[in-house]
């Protein structure tokens, strides 16, 4: 295998243009309420055509990603529906729904699409409006609020029921993972609540950081409002409460609206546009029928070995770390096991601050899924979005500090799908 080569295809692919709107609620944002899921989409794909320095016009082909249309904007074909959107009317497209994993096989769609030759220019995006709900009758922009009432069942449809049984909203297995970690190395609840807060605390100081994430609240000002002077005391207060056996209310990921788009072209092609190409190396990937026990280390290990293998890389060459984090843990829990953080030991990195966006081993520099929002399809593309500027330099306050040449994504989603690109800065 050719280190740079995406699979067997023969053309290196770069992104050469990207784009995000806010991750935000619309019910409570009185500037985007009243914005319809095309228009979202719309957004973040005039954005990316315009961050390439190209117009709608020389996009061959685009692919949207969503994790269900249906259910949150009664569309059964929304690819069809937004091309107006950002100025692409006849093109080619393709709708596909991986859950919350579609962001980034949206991102693989499109490589292997350019990497076998079939388009030069391509964009890919994914959106998701996971706040509401489209009013039977009424125009798109008229939306009414979602409640779990409604969720869960949605959530039943992801998995196999025809040998086993829904298990409502706790079906994904929150606490499945940290469970098996802190059994295997000997934690106590204790030590797992502390690491726990930690990424909760320093997600929120990235947050904080960046304009397009949902919560930038520090956790300084909460605990203020509460009475007290340490944010960790306030982490660890009934003001925080317990969700499950280790989760705490901070360590939840808040639904949210958004959409992100990039773009991608062969490698040789590249350096012609207007920002700093960013290749992607290479792409594993792996998914597990939801009820498995231990389902999500399985497929993250999986997926990972494809990537290193098909690659040449190592976990050392991996200057940083996203990981699809909408169970918190997963941010520990995935870096051990692609290699990025020492197995059974990164709980004690964690602890140290060295995970922080500030830290030697970054991870989730955007803030994460707890802070930074999770729109369900899109939160992959989202970090494919924080990923490219890092790489690129251009994170303003909360650019890591290592100067990354590398990263890697860990995207996962509905319980059982995992997708892992790793991403190259070009000189």
């Amino acid at each position: 295998m050719v280190p740079g080569r995406v699979g067997k295809y023969n053309r290196e692919v770069a992104i050469i243009g990207i784009g995000a709107t806010p991750f935000c609620n619309i019910n409570d944002d009185p500037e985007l309420q009243g914005l319809t899921e095309g228009e979202f989409f719309g957004t973040a794909a005039l954005q990316a055509i315009a961050d390439a320095g190209l117009e709608p016009r020389d996009i061959e082909f685009f692919y949207h990603a969503s994790a269900n249309p249906k259910f949150f904007n009664n569309a059964a074909t929304p690819n069809m529906q937004v091309a107006e959107w950002f100025g692409v009317r006849g093109k080619g497209s393709v709708h596909h729904s991986e859950a919350c994993c579609s962001g980034y096989v949206a991102l693989q769609e499109a490589v292997e699409d350019v990497a076998s030759g079939a388009h030069d220019i391509v964009l890919t995006g994914a959106v998701e409006m996971a706040n509401g709900m489209p009013v039977k009758g009424k125009p798109a922009h008229i939306r009414t609020p979602l409640t779990l009432e409604e969720l869960v069942p949605d959530l039943e449809a992801i998995m196999d029921r025809a040998y086993t049984r829904a298990l409502g909203g706790g079906h994904i297995g929150q606490d499945d993972w940290i469970d098996l970690y802190k059994n295997t190395y000997g934690l106590t609840d204790e030590q797992v609540d502390e690491v726990l807060n930690t990424m909760s605390y320093h997600g929120r100081r990235a947050a904080a950081l960046n304009p397009l994430a949902m919560y930038r609240e520090p956790f300084e000002e909460a605990a203020k409002r509460a009475g007290m002077d340490d944010p960790m005391e306030y982490l660890r207060s009934p003001f925080n409460p317990k969700t499950t056996q280790y989760l705490r209310v901070t360590g939840n990921a808040p639904g949210a609206d958004g959409a992100a788009c990039c773009i991608v072209c062969p490698l040789e092609m590249a350096k012609k546009f207007k920002q700093k190409p960013i290749q992607v190396v290479g792409i594993g990937s792996s998914c597990l029928e939801l009820m498995r026990p231990h389902n999500e280390m399985e497929i993250t290990k999986e997926a990972a070995r494809q990537v290193y293998e098909s690659t040449g890389y190592k976990p050392e060459d991996i200057d940083l770390l996203l990981v699809n984090d909408f169970v918190l843990p997963s941010q520990l829990l995935a870096a051990e096991e692609v290699g990025y953080l020492p197995r059974g030991e990164g709980w004690k990195w964690v602890l140290e601050g060295r995970t922080a966006f500030d830290g030697d081993k970054p991870i989730n520099p955007h803030g994460g899924r707890t802070s930074y929002g999770h729109a369900f399809g899109a939160s992959g593309m989202a970090d494919v979005y924080e990923a490219v500027l890092q790489l690129r330099g251009q994170a303003g306050p909360r650019q890591v500090k290592n100067n990354p040449k590398t990263a890697m994504l860990r995207g996962f989603g509905g319980g059982q799908n995992c997708c892992i690109p790793i991403l190259k800065a070009v000189d």
